[in-house]
Protein backbone atom coordinates (compact mmCIF):
# COMPACT_ATOMS: atom_id res chain seq x y z
CA UNK A 1 0.00 0.00 0.00
CA UNK A 2 1.40 3.37 -0.89
CA UNK A 3 0.62 7.19 -1.06
CA UNK A 4 -0.26 8.41 -4.47
CA UNK A 5 1.91 10.83 -6.45
CA UNK A 6 2.17 13.34 -9.29
CA UNK A 7 -1.13 14.37 -10.66
CA UNK A 8 -4.24 13.03 -9.50
CA UNK A 9 -7.86 13.69 -9.47
CA UNK A 10 -10.03 13.57 -6.67
CA UNK A 11 -14.39 13.29 -6.88
CA UNK A 12 -16.82 13.45 -4.63
CA UNK A 13 -20.64 13.23 -5.71
CA UNK A 14 -23.68 13.25 -3.32
CA UNK A 15 -26.43 13.89 -5.48
CA UNK A 16 -29.33 14.21 -2.66
CA UNK A 17 -27.30 17.64 -2.20
CA UNK A 18 -26.17 18.41 -5.03
CA UNK A 19 -22.60 18.39 -4.37
CA UNK A 20 -20.52 17.48 -6.92
CA UNK A 21 -16.40 18.14 -6.18
CA UNK A 22 -13.63 17.70 -8.64
CA UNK A 23 -9.88 18.66 -7.82
CA UNK A 24 -7.28 17.80 -10.19
CA UNK A 25 -3.51 18.68 -9.37
CA UNK A 26 -0.47 17.58 -7.35
CA UNK A 27 -1.50 14.75 -5.11
CA UNK A 28 -0.11 17.09 -1.72
CA UNK A 29 -1.97 20.06 -3.21
CA UNK A 30 -4.99 18.08 -3.88
CA UNK A 31 -4.95 15.49 -0.14
CA UNK A 32 -4.50 19.23 1.35
CA UNK A 33 -7.68 21.16 -0.23
CA UNK A 34 -9.32 17.63 0.37
CA UNK A 35 -8.07 17.51 3.95
CA UNK A 36 -9.33 21.11 4.41
CA UNK A 37 -12.86 20.82 3.09
CA UNK A 38 -12.81 17.68 5.98
CA UNK A 39 -13.65 15.09 2.96
CA UNK A 40 -10.84 12.52 4.08
CA UNK A 41 -13.19 10.11 4.42
CA UNK A 42 -15.32 9.86 1.41
CA UNK A 43 -14.81 10.74 -2.56
CA UNK A 44 -11.85 8.81 -4.61
CA UNK A 45 -8.86 9.35 -6.03
CA UNK A 46 -7.10 8.10 -9.10
CA UNK A 47 -3.55 8.98 -10.56
CA UNK A 48 -4.36 11.23 -14.15
CA UNK A 49 -0.96 9.44 -15.65
CA UNK A 50 -2.90 7.15 -18.31
CA UNK A 51 -1.21 3.73 -18.05
CA UNK A 52 -1.74 3.49 -14.25
CA UNK A 53 -4.42 1.35 -12.78
CA UNK A 54 -4.12 2.54 -9.27
CA UNK A 55 -6.93 3.62 -7.60
CA UNK A 56 -7.50 4.88 -3.89
CA UNK A 57 -11.15 4.59 -2.39
CA UNK A 58 -12.08 6.65 0.65
CA UNK A 59 -8.84 6.33 2.02
CA UNK A 60 -7.10 9.02 0.11
CA UNK A 61 -3.48 7.69 0.79
CA UNK A 62 -4.40 3.69 -0.16
CA UNK A 63 -4.24 2.44 -3.63
CA UNK A 64 -4.37 -1.21 -4.53
CA UNK A 65 -1.16 -2.73 -4.99
CA UNK A 66 0.70 -1.77 -8.86
CA UNK A 67 0.53 -5.30 -9.91
CA UNK A 68 -3.10 -6.10 -12.04
CA UNK A 69 -4.97 -8.30 -9.90
CA UNK A 70 -8.01 -10.59 -11.44
CA UNK A 71 -11.75 -10.07 -10.18
CA UNK A 72 -12.32 -12.66 -7.55
CA UNK A 73 -14.99 -14.41 -9.74
CA UNK A 74 -13.93 -14.47 -13.87
CA UNK A 75 -16.39 -17.22 -14.27
CA UNK A 76 -15.52 -20.65 -15.01
CA UNK A 77 -12.59 -21.18 -17.71
CA UNK A 78 -13.63 -21.38 -21.35
CA UNK A 79 -14.06 -24.72 -22.67
CA UNK A 80 -13.52 -24.95 -26.68
CA UNK A 81 -14.65 -28.37 -26.47
CA UNK A 82 -18.24 -27.36 -25.27
CA UNK A 83 -18.67 -25.12 -28.69
CA UNK A 84 -20.27 -27.19 -31.07
CA UNK A 85 -19.16 -27.41 -34.47
CA UNK A 86 -21.33 -26.74 -37.65
CA UNK A 87 -19.94 -27.36 -41.19
CA UNK A 88 -21.23 -26.91 -44.31
CA UNK A 89 -20.96 -26.66 -47.97
CA UNK A 90 -20.56 -22.70 -48.81
CA UNK A 91 -23.60 -21.82 -50.22
CA UNK A 92 -26.00 -24.48 -49.06
CA UNK A 93 -27.37 -22.62 -46.38
CA UNK A 94 -31.30 -21.97 -46.89
CA UNK A 95 -32.03 -18.66 -45.52
CA UNK A 96 -35.56 -18.71 -46.15
CA UNK A 97 -36.35 -22.30 -44.55
CA UNK A 98 -34.19 -21.08 -41.28
CA UNK A 99 -36.45 -17.89 -41.16
CA UNK A 100 -39.48 -19.61 -41.27
CA UNK A 101 -38.03 -22.52 -38.62
CA UNK A 102 -37.60 -19.66 -36.55
CA UNK A 103 -41.13 -17.80 -37.25
CA UNK A 104 -40.35 -15.51 -39.62
CA UNK A 105 -41.23 -15.13 -43.25
CA UNK A 106 -38.98 -13.88 -45.66
CA UNK A 107 -39.37 -10.46 -47.50
CA UNK A 108 -41.16 -10.91 -50.90
CA UNK A 109 -40.12 -8.59 -53.42
CA UNK A 110 -43.32 -6.49 -54.48
CA UNK A 111 -43.97 -6.34 -58.46
CA UNK A 112 -44.66 -2.46 -60.08
CA UNK A 113 -48.76 -3.24 -60.24
CA UNK A 114 -48.54 -4.14 -56.35
CA UNK A 115 -46.94 -0.78 -55.75
CA UNK A 116 -48.91 1.31 -57.45
CA UNK A 117 -52.39 0.03 -56.52
CA UNK A 118 -50.78 1.36 -52.90
CA UNK A 119 -49.25 4.21 -54.38
CA UNK A 120 -53.17 5.35 -55.56
CA UNK A 121 -54.46 4.60 -52.00
CA UNK A 122 -52.49 7.47 -50.76
CA UNK A 123 -53.60 11.05 -50.27
CA UNK A 124 -51.62 13.62 -52.05
CA UNK A 125 -48.15 14.19 -49.88
CA UNK A 126 -46.63 17.42 -49.17
CA UNK A 127 -43.77 18.67 -51.51
CA UNK A 128 -40.54 17.77 -50.26
CA UNK A 129 -39.03 21.14 -49.20
CA UNK A 130 -34.92 22.43 -49.14
CA UNK A 131 -32.14 24.11 -51.11
CA UNK A 132 -31.47 20.94 -53.25
CA UNK A 133 -34.87 19.88 -54.44
CA UNK A 134 -34.90 19.87 -57.74
CA UNK A 135 -38.88 18.71 -58.10
CA UNK A 136 -40.70 18.84 -55.10
CA UNK A 137 -43.96 16.52 -55.82
CA UNK A 138 -41.54 14.26 -57.39
CA UNK A 139 -39.17 13.72 -54.92
CA UNK A 140 -42.27 14.18 -51.81
CA UNK A 141 -44.19 10.68 -53.93
CA UNK A 142 -40.95 8.84 -54.26
CA UNK A 143 -40.02 8.82 -50.61
CA UNK A 144 -43.89 7.20 -50.14
CA UNK A 145 -43.10 4.78 -52.85
CA UNK A 146 -40.12 3.70 -50.92
CA UNK A 147 -41.90 3.68 -47.75
CA UNK A 148 -44.40 1.33 -49.14
CA UNK A 149 -40.84 -0.69 -50.33
CA UNK A 150 -39.56 -0.94 -46.78
CA UNK A 151 -42.65 -0.93 -44.57
CA UNK A 152 -45.14 -2.95 -45.78
CA UNK A 153 -42.76 -5.02 -47.97
CA UNK A 154 -39.44 -5.22 -45.90
CA UNK A 155 -37.66 -4.91 -48.89
CA UNK A 156 -34.17 -2.35 -49.03
CA UNK A 157 -34.21 -1.40 -52.16
CA UNK A 158 -36.07 -1.37 -56.18
CA UNK A 159 -34.85 -1.66 -59.46
CA UNK A 160 -34.90 1.81 -61.75
CA UNK A 161 -37.21 -0.07 -63.96
CA UNK A 162 -39.81 -0.63 -61.23
CA UNK A 163 -39.91 2.59 -59.90
CA UNK A 164 -40.40 3.54 -63.60
CA UNK A 165 -43.05 1.11 -64.03
CA UNK A 166 -44.88 2.00 -60.55
CA UNK A 167 -44.50 5.39 -60.32
CA UNK A 168 -43.60 7.38 -63.43
CA UNK A 169 -46.45 9.89 -63.56
CA UNK A 170 -45.90 10.50 -59.92
CA UNK A 171 -42.09 11.52 -60.88
CA UNK A 172 -42.81 14.12 -63.48
CA UNK A 173 -42.97 11.37 -65.96
CA UNK A 174 -39.24 10.62 -65.90
CA UNK A 175 -38.47 7.71 -67.65
CA UNK A 176 -35.00 6.12 -69.01
CA UNK A 177 -31.91 7.90 -68.40
CA UNK A 178 -33.74 10.75 -67.04
CA UNK A 179 -35.36 8.74 -64.25
CA UNK A 180 -31.76 7.84 -63.95
CA UNK A 181 -30.21 11.07 -63.37
CA UNK A 182 -32.77 12.04 -61.08
CA UNK A 183 -32.30 9.28 -59.17
CA UNK A 184 -28.44 9.84 -59.08
CA UNK A 185 -28.64 13.20 -58.20
CA UNK A 186 -31.14 12.34 -55.17
CA UNK A 187 -28.28 9.15 -54.25
CA UNK A 188 -25.40 12.17 -53.91
CA UNK A 189 -27.50 14.26 -51.51
CA UNK A 190 -27.71 11.39 -49.31
CA UNK A 191 -30.97 10.91 -49.66
CA UNK A 192 -31.13 7.62 -51.58
CA UNK A 193 -28.47 4.55 -51.43
CA UNK A 194 -27.33 3.13 -54.55
CA UNK A 195 -27.31 -1.02 -55.02
CA UNK A 196 -25.10 -2.86 -57.72
CA UNK A 197 -26.59 -6.32 -58.67
CA UNK A 198 -26.50 -8.03 -62.10
CA UNK A 199 -27.94 -5.63 -64.71
CA UNK A 200 -29.84 -3.73 -62.99
CA UNK A 201 -29.40 -0.83 -60.02
CA UNK A 202 -31.21 -0.99 -57.10
CA UNK A 203 -32.23 2.29 -55.23
CA UNK A 204 -33.27 2.28 -51.79
CA UNK A 205 -34.25 5.25 -49.14
CA UNK A 206 -31.20 6.61 -46.41
CA UNK A 207 -32.86 5.84 -42.67
CA UNK A 208 -32.59 9.62 -42.26
CA UNK A 209 -34.43 10.86 -45.59
CA UNK A 210 -37.62 8.86 -44.85
CA UNK A 211 -37.69 9.56 -41.49
CA UNK A 212 -37.77 13.29 -42.39
CA UNK A 213 -41.07 15.36 -42.53
CA UNK A 214 -40.42 17.07 -46.06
Amino acid sequence: MHELRGSVRYRFRFDEEDVDVLLEGEADWVRGIVADMGLTKVGWMMPMAVDSTSIANSGLGEVASDSAEKPLDMGPEPDPSRIPIVRRPIGELDLVAKLVEVGLESPVRPNADELRNQLEELEEPIPAQGPMVVDPMAEAWLKELLRIVVRNHGVTAISTETIEMAANDYLGDREGMELELFLEGLFRTGKLVKIHGGDSTGWGPSPAWLSSSF
